[in-house]
């Protein structure tokens, strides 16, 4: 019985790490980010303009300060954050379901893209918000995972065969 010994030729490539943008697709990200934008601006005004308006006007005038007096109380913010962390979180589940492969990462990519969509719309306002510290670190601390979650769920959706409507 004769053996063939592999050719050097034959062997495989050596290891190498990815790199950080490595399989990165920037289409699917920047789907996912003007998802997060919107449907967290739907979100919002529909809460704070429709709900909010209404429930209080059970108590009686609504007026625009009482609106944003509401807004920047410790409620509204929370409110506020807890919509901004779902639609980051669906605009990343949208990325990562658009890409080919690495959801999660995809949907990190689209939490760190909606950071930078928020400092350029800050910065572009002419009298800035004052918010407390906690808010803005806690912002600052959700906003990525909160895209990798949706990542992550674009990558179980995907792993289960399930094939969402859409192009």
């Amino acid at each position: 019985m004769r053996v063939e010994q592999p050719s050097r030729s034959s062997s495989p490539p050596p290891i190498e790490p990815a790199g950080f943008f490595t399989g990165i697709e920037i289409r699917p990200i920047i789907l996912g980010v003007v998802v997060d934008y919107i449907a967290t601006y739907v979100a919002i005004y529909a809460y704070f303009f429709v709900y909010l308006a209404r429930e209080l006007s059970k108590q009686g005038e609504v007026t625009p300060e009482l609106l944003a007096e509401y807004m920047l109380s410790t409620e509204g913010l929370l409110v506020g954050l807890v919509i901004g962390t779902l639609g980051t979180a669906l605009g990343g589940f949208v990325a990562g379901y658009k890409a080919s492969k690495l959801e999660t990462k995809h949907g990190a990519f689209v939490g760190a893209g909606s950071l930078v969509v928020s400092f350029v719309e800050q910065a572009m306002q002419s009298e800035p918000v004052a918010v407390p510290e906690w808010f803005r670190v806690v912002s600052l601390l959700i906003i990525i995972p909160a895209g990798a979650l949706g990542g992550y769920l674009a990558s179980a959706v995907k792993g289960m065969g399930l094939r969402l409507p859409g192009p």
